[in-house]
């Protein structure tokens, strides 16, 4: 429905959002430019370049029609463009990291996601040399299609109640994959509802009646040729859900099905195939990596994620303009929104936030890939190579647990703070926010439900506690400020987190170390039930995760590479936004920082009313310019209400009146007529 003329001349009342944005870079000496090449590399930078200019172009890619058609035409979309991607792909001889950040710059899941990530990681993490050469080189040229299927419909985090069973037969030498209930039904599978033909089915390893836990075995489901169901195999979609929607999650479900003993993917264990002898691995710990790589990635993903909604909602607060200041003196107009300090302390901390997870998301990275060289000979390795790896592993899957659960509450809860910030508006699909959050909330409960997580992050602390009571302490962080905290508790605390920015990280290391001591006598002198201490677990893995944050960031902005690469009025903004996490993260915290006598009551009172918000201030004329350095580009974004150049109105008001189909419809309104439209009488009645 195209306007009269007369509406297209219409312009917005008031200074125009464009004019409002460049007066808020203007006022910034934060550089744009080399702060998002630190943040994201320059070769990063001009591979989002190339690409943009390759989908912006590809009709495929379209997006108008994304926040109005329904789940049926978007799943079908969403493979159109996964498969355009995997053409592209092969035509320009993408890498990795091209295939990967062409997906984040698409910005919606497609039914490949699953493949491209989960199933192709564990083929290379989990095979033998002669699997790598029968399965994963088939699945990275898609000849194909997997997933990896792990929950079902009774049981999610806990990986040893799953149901479903692998039985060894000894007699043909193969497996017996079986579903002996309803809830063993594997659920929630993404790519397996209508898209994969083979799947990575964890399941229980029974050897002549003895259940040796939870192993992979790949299993085809559907037939290369007509992608119908195999025999004894129930496979579908598991319908709707909150968003996530062009993702086809699944349902399977096996009867007595067989696959050969060269399907159990066997890196790490495997089965004598002559003796049917079990044979472990050498560290069972070893198995988890594929879980370890997906929390790491969500950790890394997570500042990106907020940093989306983030850069919409301070854009958009820069252009809104609402409401007079009580106290301006004359005729001074309407104030912009992020003036309000109700505002800024609800997006300015997440800004801060955004750039802290961030550099912990590359602090992890950078451990799980020092794992991973690490790990490569273990076939080769002694044991001794072999028990170091684990013990980093260890260390990395508690963090991995913790910092998951952290970041991805953080985003996703920051995502909602976005949206109400933002007004009536943010409640629009054209705001950019909503989709994006509905997408996102699957983080919060997948790879592990958050607080479920927190409990291997607690038994590990309460491990490495006891260790260092022993005298056994490994050389790692952890026993490091547990240690250090034994050899002050008498002596007390005294940190000036009010001046000193490593008093902070001290601060926040020694409440958790307390923490970690108080559960520690709770479980082991007091001999409480866990059940029982779930919510201090949950509590103490929060503090952990926090000070691994806070210490990540703290690291990152004291960096010679970070201050060699930007000049002194970037550094000193960043020095501020990292007080500004830390400090505002102790406020909300109070409680358990008084408590472990990290801080004194005063030091939490000026940190409310004096640190925080001068930092608010600080911050506030630099906040477009730090959004800006992510580089989002609108395409990406697609919002009309964080536009780079703050044109809201006008494209809020074109998508709403143009890019609507709801306005092609003419309603037949009377109730006594049996059409519900006028325009279409053959489709129109219910």
């Amino acid at each position: 429905m195209s306007p009269p003329d007369w509406v297209k001349a219409l312009k917005p009342a008031g200074q125009p959002g464009s004019e409002l944005l460049t007066q808020e870079r203007s006022q910034s000496n934060v550089d744009v430019d080399k702060l998002a090449e630190l943040l994201h590399t320059r070769e990063a930078l001009e591979r989002q370049d190339r690409l943009l200019a390759l989908m912006k172009n590809d009709k495929i890619f379209d997006k108008s029609q994304n926040h109005t058609l329904g789940r049926t035409e978007r799943i079908q979309r969403a493979l159109a463009k996964g498969k355009r991607l995997q053409q592209l792909s092969v035509q320009h001889n993408w890498s990795y990291d091209d295939f990967y950040a062409a997906n984040e710059i698409l910005g919606e899941p497609t039914p490949y996601g699953l493949h491209a990530s989960m199933f192709l990681v564990t083929l290379r993490e989990q095979t033998t040399p002669e699997q790598k050469k029968a399965f994963l080189e088939r699945a990275e040229k898609y000849e194909i299609i997997g997933c990896y299927a792990q929950t079902e419909l009774g049981h999610g985090s806990n990986v040893r109640g799953l149901e479903t069973r692998a039985v060894w037969n000894q007699d043909d030498k193969t497996f017996t994959i079986h579903s002996p209930s309803l809830t063993a039904s594997k659920w929630w599978i993404g790519s397996l509802g209508r898209t994969a033909n083979h799947a990575v089915v964890m399941a229980q390893l029974y050897i002549n009646g003895k259940n040796y836990g939870p192993h992979p075995f790949l299993v085809q489901i559907r037939d290369m040729e007509t992608h119908q169901p195999l025999e004894n195999v129930y496979v579908g979609d598991i319908g709707p859900k909150f968003g996530y929607n062009t993702m086809d999650n699944g349902f399977l479900l096996f009867n007595n099905v067989k696959i050969p003993h060269f399907n159990m993917l066997a890196r790490f264990s495997r089965i004598d195939k002559d003796t049917g002898k079990y044979m472990r691995p050498a560290l069972p710990a070893l198995v988890y990596g594929t879980m370890v790589w997906v929390r790491s990635n969500i950790v890394l993903q997570a500042g990106s994620v907020l940093a989306r909604g983030v850069t919409i909602a301070v854009r958009y607060c820069s252009v809104r303009k609402q409401f007079q200041d009580r106290d301006a003196t004359g005729s001074v107009g309407e104030n912009q929104v992020l003036n309000y300090k109700m505002v800024q302390i609800r997006l300015l901390p997440l800004l801060a936030t955004m750039y802290a997870l961030h550099f912990t998301g590359r602090g992890m990275m950078g451990l799980y890939e020092e794992n991973q060289k690490r790990m490569a000979g273990a076939a080769q390795a002694g044991p001794d190579e072999l028990r170091a790896g684990a013990e980093l592993l260890a260390d990395l899957h508690a963090t991995s647990c913790g910092l998951k659960a952290l970041a991805s509450t953080t985003a996703g809860e920051g995502l909602e703070v976005c949206r109400r910030a933002m007004g009536g508006h943010g409640y629009s699909q054209y705001s950019g926010v909503g989709h994006w959050y509905a997408d996102y909330l699957p983080n919060l409960t997948w790879e592990g439900d958050n607080y479920m997580l927190t409990q291997q992050v607690a038994r590990y602390l309460l491990k490495s506690a006891r260790s260092v009571l022993a005298g056994q302490a490994a050389n790692n962080d952890t026993c490091r400020i547990l240690k250090n905290y034994l050899s002050r508790r008498n002596k007390g605390a005294s940190f000036d987190v009010l001046e000193q920015d490593k008093d902070i990280v001290d601060a926040f290391a020694w409440r958790a170390s307390h923490l970690t001591f108080e559960a520690l006598k709770h479980r082991d002198v007091e001999k409480r039930s866990w059940n029982s201490l779930l919510v201090e677990f949950w509590r103490l893995s929060t503090a952990h995760s926090q000070y691994l944050v806070v210490k990540n960031f703290y690291d990152a902005v004291n960096s010679p590479q970070l201050s060699a690469a930007l000049g002194p009025e970037t550094t000193t903004t960043l020095h501020k936004l990292f007080r500004l996490y830390a400090l505002h993260t102790l406020e909300r915290e109070a409680a358990e920082f008084f408590s472990s006598s990290a801080v004194t009551t005063r030091q939490i009172s000026l940190a409310q009313t004096t640190a925080v918000s001068k930092l608010l201030d600080d911050i506030r004329p630099h906040a477009v310019s730090l959004v800006d350095s992510w580089k989002f580009d609108d395409w990406q974004l697609d919002s009309s209400l964080g536009r780079y150049d703050g044109d809201v109105y006008p494209d809020l008001f074109r998508r709403a009146s143009q890019e609507n189909p709801v306005n092609d419809l003419v309603f037949d309104p009377y109730p006594w007529n049996a059409n519900v439209l006028k325009n279409s009488p053959k489709s129109s009645k219910l």
